[in-house]
């Protein structure tokens, strides 16, 4: 029997797409060609508005291991330079420090919890898409199989087979830069309470990411026994090749960055340890998200520089904003035709992540230029209007989505609503069902796909509104005249299906 949903990759995108559908009753099959959750370390936290739709799913607690709803980040840095937004209104930036690894074996586990068919080392192999579904080649240690679906999904990665045989462009541009990481073992009496390192006659390499004149250094001290350091120098530069890369030649970026020899030793403890190179820096988005059946996510949809952490941020918000969608289509009572939103509404955001990690690549770069060019950006910043235009363009919430109404919170991710009972509107998302949420009591309806909620708060921001799976406002009047019930119905008809109930209580 053919699946409804494959998805091709295993990592937090994928494993958080698998969940969404599952919460929504479509239980796909998920293909990783690595035979088990990798250890490689790569990123080590999330930043931005998917820490929202984490609480919304109740996974926020559980993965930060914190009672508490998530609490705003005041500060945060862009190209090197200090953020401050302890003055910003209704701060849309969240952090949670979470690596990678241990990530996708939370998502696994409940992906699993929720009857999702994880498969490890089976690899899509090839495809064929037409216009009834698609067929995937697999290959595993056992040999090779078949499976056909209505769906696939590409979340393979930068290098994604599905967008390569799918025949989905993929441009953009790389920046001339050379990229070192590694996990290493510091000195203990050279390294200062801040996170930072003193290397005596030398110089201090602080926390963070730091601008020197002939490059940059990242030093991150997020496990005390292995810290992560890594250098970006721009340009060709010696040590450049196709070999792996060594320590030694992360001794000699350093030495060529800062100007002095850093005391450094291999980690400590049992890997796997990361020892990387990245000659140059791409950006890159998918000339098109949808490809009839076959659709991309994550990094199989953009590429750019991890730089300000935006890549879990972007790729997992986009899971969230699909996942609901397809479940629709799968379960008969949405059109195709909703899928097409899942390109028109985050395409945008992948351009705007792009566009503001090449800022920050830009704003890395050596020279007197670039020095005024910062000292200009650090002036800037500290206007509140811009600190408030950095955090929303940081958090990927200043795109607006066309959901076609046009009230100011329409197309918006929900406020943080506190009912005067105490509940939060975060808690009213769990289940990954729209809600209807009725703060006069006017409404008086009922309806088969949509949770209504009745409640009252102080200050409340309208009469009542439509929030969709995603946390983001479909629909908000703030009267319920005929008119604002008439734009309730048309957006019930786009997002919750034609064909849905809607009646009076």
């Amino acid at each position: 029997m053919p699946e409804d949903v494959v998805i091709s990759g295993a990592g937090p995108n994928g494993l958080m797409l698998a969940c969404e559908l599952a919460l929504a009753g479509v239980r796909p099959v998920v293909l990783d060609k690595l035979p088990a959750p990798s250890d490689e370390p790569k990123a080590n936290g999330l930043v931005g508005q998917v820490i929202r739709q984490l609480d919304m799913r109740g996974l926020y607690q559980e993965f930060g291991d914190d009672p508490n709803p998530p609490r705003p980040a005041y500060g945060w840095r862009f190209g090197g330079l200090d953020l401050n937004f302890l003055g910003v209104e209704d701060n849309p930036m969240y952090l949670l420090l979470l690596q990678q690894p241990r990530l996708v074996r939370l998502l696994e586990g409940r992906a699993r919890e929720l009857g999702v068919d994880v498969r490890w080392g089976h690899e899509l192999a090839a495809l064929t898409a037409g216009e009834d579904g698609v067929a995937v080649t697999v290959t595993c240690a056992e040999g090779t199989y078949r499976l056909e679906a209505a769906y696939l999904i590409g979340a393979d990665g930068g290098r994604s087979a599905v967008r390569k045989s799918t025949g989905i462009g993929f441009p953009g541009s790389i920046a001339p830069t050379v990229s070192r990481l590694a996990h290493v073992h510091l000195h203990d009496e050279l390294r200062t309470p801040d996170g930072g390192y003193e290397v005596p006659g030398g110089g201090r390499i602080p926390p963070g990411q730091s601008r020197f004149e002939h490059g940059s250094v990242m030093l991150f001290q997020l496990q005390p026994d292995r810290p992560m350091l890594g250098t970006v120098e721009y340009g060709w530069t010696p040590g450049s090749a196709l070999e792996p890369m060594t320590l030694d030649e992360l001794r000699d970026s350093l030495r060529r960055i800062v100007g002095f020899d850093v005391p450094l030793d291999p980690p400590r403890g049992i890997g796997p340890h990361a020892m990387r190179r990245l000659d140059g820096q791409n950006a890159r988005q998918a000339e098109q998200y949808r490809k009839g059946r076959v659709l991309l996510l994550g990094d199989a949809a953009h590429v750019h520089s991890p730089m300000g952490g935006p890549g879990l941020n972007l790729g997992m918000q986009d899971a969230v904003n699909l996942g609901w969608k397809l479940a629709a289509v799968v379960n008969g009572w949405a059109p195709e035709a909703l899928l097409d939103t899942y390109e028109s509404e985050r395409f945008p955001v992948g351009e705007r992540v792009m566009m503001h990690s090449q800022a920050q690549t830009a704003l890395m770069a050596p020279g007197p230029e670039v020095d005024a060019l910062r000292a200009l950006f650090s002036e800037l910043a500290r206007i509140p209007e811009v600190a408030s235009h950095m955090a929303g363009l940081l958090a990927g919430s200043d795109v607006r989505y066309e959901v076609g109404d046009d009230h100011p919170m329409s197309g918006l991710m929900v406020p943080a609503l506190v009912f005067d009972d105490g509940r939060r509107v975060e808690e009213l998302l769990r289940a990954g069902r729209p809600v209807l949420l009725d703060l006069t009591g006017g409404l008086a309806m009922t309806h088969d796909r949509v949770d209504v909620v009745n409640g009252s708060m102080a200050d409340r921001p309208a009469a009542a509104l439509l929030i969709r799976p995603d946390g983001y406002v479909a629909w908000a009047a703030d009267d319920l005249g005929a008119g604002a019930r008439a734009r309730l119905r048309r957006a019930l008809s786009r997002w919750c299906g034609a064909e849905a109930a809607l009646t009076s209580a």
